[in-house]
């Protein structure tokens, strides 16, 4: 198309020419400015809040480019939002925690774009496929379909696709983030969004804990798994407990752990305890040091007991909550354990799991 012919359209419009050559030397070039996928298209043209919402698409895409080679992850916040307390150390824990590499999102909050978390090396293929669609969709819309397209299988029906979908996009909760702006940038624009997740009273109490794998002989009910609640994602709700079940956590490398923190029951449910239950752990290779520790106190009466598997009682649960210090003397530890020594009446949540590794 000959320079004097081209046009500049608004953003959220893409120049469509026609040219038809009546001979080798004449050409008759017609250039019309139209919407994008003007069928199906979110982000039309003719609307200014549209094209805000475009521009602010490309505003992600160039950020992002930026980052990417700055850090492990990307963390998309906004400057009128409020945070809660150790906001940073708990996205951190929370994505070196994930069992899995597979995942695309962690989600912060449940507000837009707000405390979204990808990892740096993701970015790419998230700018590419905005580029392709940022006048479509606004860019949490555009997010959903990128994983619709890596996971989903059009032959299987919506259910299938949503848990293949929630293994790529994983929500911590509480939120993080709470939006406190009333003015968006777009003027005359009000915005009046709130998380309702931010400021709940929490059922479960997250924490980095070492990398261990978790296994429990009690019953799970529905989704309220063990290895949730050990990863701060939720808390562990079971079946009734019997005499001998054990919640047991083996660290993938022996760890000095300095203190620990367990908590049962919850608000919703604050009967749901563990009662007579002990705190049990396992040295990995320290003999001497175990000695030192079994000798101390009394002979009638020694400091700690060892069970007849190699595991020694450091503590016992407390109205639902046991605590206390690990003894350095036991060295770098290969598990904790949970033992119930009798028969509970009724089921247990465990809420709180906090196992501190020494500095």
């Amino acid at each position: 198309v000959p320079k004097h012919m081209l046009m500049t359209c608004d953003a959220g419009s893409v120049c469509v020419c026609v040219c038809v050559c009546v001979c080798v030397c004449v050409c008759v070039c017609v250039c019309v400015c139209v919407c994008a996928l003007l069928s199906d298209s979110f982000l039309c043209c003719r609307s200014r809040s549209n094209r805000w919402r475009t521009k602010q698409n490309l505003d992600y895409c160039f950020l992002m480019m930026y980052a990417q080679t700055k850090g492990t992850y990307y963390v998309q916040l906004e400057d009128d939002i409020v945070a809660r307390p150790n906001y940073f150390t708990t996205m951190k824990n929370f994505a070196l925690q994930q069992p899995l590499e597979d995942w695309m999102i962690l989600e912060f909050s449940q507000l837009g774009f707000i405390g979204k978390m990808f990892k740096s090396i993701d970015l790419s293929l998230i700018v590419e496929f905005m580029l392709m669609f940022y006048k479509d969709k606004p860019i949490d819309w555009l997010l959903d379909h990128i994983m619709w397209v890596k996971v989903c299988n059009p032959e299987k029906d919506a259910k299938h696709c949503d848990r293949q979908k929630a293994n790529l996009r994983i929500r911590f909760k509480p939120s993080l983030f709470q939006h406190v702006g009333t003015h968006s940038s777009l003027a005359g624009k009000i915005q009046k969004l709130k998380d309702k997740d931010f400021g709940k009273q929490t059922l479960h109490k997250g924490h980095a804990n070492p990398l261990a794998e978790v296994t429990t002989s009690l019953k799970t009910y529905q989704h309220f798994t063990l290895e949730k609640a050990y990863l701060g994602e939720d808390f562990f709700w079971a079946f009734t407990p019997v005499a001998g079940d054990f919640i047991r956590m083996r660290f993938f490398t022996p760890v000095r752990i300095e203190k620990y923190f367990f908590r049962s029951g919850n608000i919703e449910h604050p009967g749901d305890k563990l009662y007579n239950t002990s705190v049990e752990v396992l040295p990995f290779d320290n003999i001497q040091g175990e000695k030192e520790a079994l000798r101390e106190g009394t002979e009638k009466s020694p400091r700690y007991h060892r069970t007849e598997d190699g595991f020694i009682c450091i503590g016992m649960f407390q109205n639902g909550i046991a605590e206390g210090e690990v003894d350095p003397s036991f060295g770098p530890l290969e598990a904790f354990r949970l033992t119930v020594l009798t028969d509970s009446p009724v089921w247990v949540i465990l809420s709180e799991i906090f196992i501190r590794k020494a500095e």
